[in-house]
C-alpha cells in the first residue's frame, strides 16, 4: 500500500472506531488485525484489515490479542 493508502486506512479505522462505540457503549476496545503473505496465512494478496469491537469480558484472557477473539485459537 502507498503511503497515501495506509493514511487513509488509519482515518477509516478511527471513524468505524467512532461509529461503533457510539452505536454500541458497551464496545470498551478493538483488536486490529491483518495477514500479511503465504506464511502468515493470508490466501488472496490484497489489503484485508479485521476491526474487531471486544467488550470488557467477552475473554477470559484479553492478553490472547486478536487470537482470544475465537477461544480455541487462544493458545497457539
Amino acid at each position: 500500500m502507498s503511503e497515501e493508502e495506509k493514511r487513509d486506512v488509519e482515518n477509516l479505522i478511527m471513524k468505524l472506531k467512532d461509529l461503533i462505540t457510539q452505536k454500541d457503549p458497551s464496545v470498551t476496545g478493538f483488536n486490529i488485525g491483518t495477514n500479511v503473505g503465504k506464511s502468515a496465512g493470508q490466501t488472496l494478496f490484497h489489503a484485508h484489515i479485521h476491526l474487531i469491537p471486544r467488550r470488557d469480558g467477552n475473554t477470559s484472557n484479553p492478553r490472547s490479542g486478536i487470537r482470544g477473539v475465537i477461544p480455541d485459537k487462544m493458545s497457539y
